[in-house]
């Protein structure tokens, strides 16, 4: 992330905080930076139970549309923050079209079609053309942006 970030040269980073992946301490830390860093713009959560615990300390007056958040979180979880506002997007891997794309790979490598060597290409049906990778890994693409105009249609 900080990698990404220094294609945004009007962004800085406040602080890298941990929630360890535990709801009660997502939140803690959430409340943390906000006292801390009473001005912050933007909360990035690269986990599902971050996302969702931070969304639950936004989900005020005194933070919805002053303090952006976005990260990977699921739908199921995230639709009430969406729909009043607290969230306007985030992502995470469409389960669907991965499990898809791991079918096509799974009969073309099973096929003898492809082997797994890095370079090797074929096709995943609607999803398109793909290239077995570094370490025979095949790889989905960008992740799927949940949103206002999208999440109804997610169960998960």
């Amino acid at each position: 992330m900080k990698q990404e970030l220094k294609k945004y040269p009007k962004m800085s980073l406040a602080s890298v905080v941990y929630g360890n992946d535990d709801p009660t301490t997502a939140y803690q830390v959430t409340q943390g930076l906000l006292q801390q860093y009473p001005n912050l713009k933007g909360i990035i959560s690269p986990t599902t139970v971050g996302i969702a615990a931070a969304a639950g300390v936004l989900d005020s007056a005194k933070y919805r549309g002053k303090v952006a958040l976005t990260g990977l979180g699921t739908p199921d979880e995230m639709k009430k923050y969406v729909s009043d506002g607290t969230v306007k997007q985030f992502e995470l891997w469409n389960p669907a079209d991965l499990g898809y794309l791991a079918a096509y790979a799974a009969v073309e490598l099973a096929s003898g079609k492809i082997t797994g060597t890095s370079g090797q290409a074929f096709t995943a049906g609607k999803l398109g053309s793909y290239t077995v990778g570094a370490d025979n890994t095949v790889l989905l693409g960008p992740p799927y942006v949940f949103s206002s105009s999208n999440i109804g249609q997610f169960n998960f």
